[in-house]
């Protein structure tokens, strides 16, 4: 039987899963994905965390204890999703120590709330790196322009982190020079560059759903043909951006002191439109050193039908350039577009985190009125 997922990992990508939870880590799922599925790694967000806490009862006992001690709501919320990340960083462990600390990353996100504000960035950042306190660990910082001296501060700090929440090549180029300088900073600190790694986060269907939008909106034959290429076509010349920075004289300064190269990771990859192949955004992207964080269905859909071929990027950067130049032919303001993609992505994931403080602050005062179940609590 082919081993469709150790195939894409020979091609050079990293599989990693794009979810975490406390029963998924109770319940063994996670070890089995990196023991049978080739799962080197995990990242969450806000909408993750507040879905994973209002689904499940494992987190009542812990709710319960810090409902006793009467911390805060925001400070329970860190010590609930600061357990969950430093659990699978444990479960992690080994795709961590085989990779020499490449793979075996867990992501946790800074407060999205705090995506206009720098130092309040950076201070949160150090304190999670604080709390979790494990070298696989990655602190996830939105890519906004207020996120630009975050990220090179907190990785000047000795943090690894991982940049989320890209969407122009204008801003990815921007994100690699905050992480060369933060790794030029980290090194004259007197930090150890091999323990310390970078992903870049560019998000890929969130592209083409607002696009594709754009396109049904203009109407035309031509316009309705450039739907579901934008995404790939942008992401591919971000790769092209990844493979030049990273062969110059600057960043091969860095990997002489020992640094790792900050890799590109492709986000938000199931499709959103039922009329696209359910593995497009990771069959399109294939490179070697990238990674692709999945949900677990799209893990499960590679396995059962994927193909992978040895590179579905390089050679493809004249046909990229070709569609975004179409897409402006036609009427799409690039610009606006990844505007208006950062500006909601940014909004949508302070919501998740504004739900899960929501969902966290019912769990404490019903389990400080003697239950851990809200409605128990809305009963008495």
């Amino acid at each position: 039987m082919t081993d469709r997922l150790a195939e894409l990992s020979a091609a050079g990508v990293a599989v990693w899963l794009d979810d975490l939870s406390r029963v998924r880590l109770s319940t063994g799922t996670l070890d089995q994905l990196r023991r049978e599925q080739h799962v080197v790694g995990v990242t969450t967000n806000p909408t993750i965390f507040a879905k994973a806490l209002a689904d499940a009862d494992a987190y009542d006992g812990q709710v319960q204890d810090l409902a006793t001690r009467g911390v805060s709501t925001e400070e329970a919320v860190r010590m609930l999703t600061t357990y969950d990340v430093r659990w699978a960083c444990d479960v992690l462990r080994p795709a961590y120590d085989a990779s020499d600390g490449v793979d075996g990353r867990v992501s946790l996100e800074v407060d999205p709330r705090l995506a206009g504000e720098t130092e309040k960035t950076i201070a949160e950042a150090k304190g999670l790196w604080w709390l979790i306190d494990r070298p696989n660990a990655f602190i996830k910082i939105p890519a906004t322009e207020q996120g630009l001296p975050a990220i090179t501060a907190t990785l000047a700090a000795g943090i690894s982190v991982n940049v989320t929440l890209i969407f122009s090549l204008d801003r990815y180029s921007q994100v690699m020079d905050a992480f060369l300088a933060g790794m030029e900073q980290a090194k004259a600190n007197g930090h150890d560059l091999t323990n310390l790694a970078s992903v870049a986060s560019f998000f890929v269907s969130r592209f083409d759903t607002e696009i594709d939008k754009r396109l049904e909106k203009i109407g035309s034959d031509e316009a309705k043909a450039l739907r579901g290429k934008g995404a790939v076509a942008n992401a591919r010349l971000a790769y092209e951006r990844y493979s030049a920075v990273f062969a110059g004289e600057r960043w091969q300064r860095l990997a002489d002191a020992g640094a790792k190269p900050q890799r590109p990771l492709w986000a938000s990859t199931s499709t959103k439109n039922p009329d696209y192949p359910d593995t497009l955004y990771v069959r399109d992207l294939i490179a070697p050193g990238v990674v692709n964080t999945m949900p677990e269905s799209v893990i499960h859909a590679w396995a059962d039908h994927g193909e992978t071929e040895a590179d579905t990027v390089t050679g493809n950067y004249d046909d990229a350039k070709q569609v975004m130049a179409d897409l402006a032919r036609v009427g799409i303001d690039l610009d606006d577009v990844f505007d208006t993609l950062e500006r909601e992505g940014v909004e949508k994931f302070a919501a998740s985190w504004q739900e899960l403080i929501d969902g966290v602050d019912k769990s404490l005062k019903a389990a400080a009125a003697g239950s851990t179940k809200p409605s128990d609590a809305a009963k008495g």
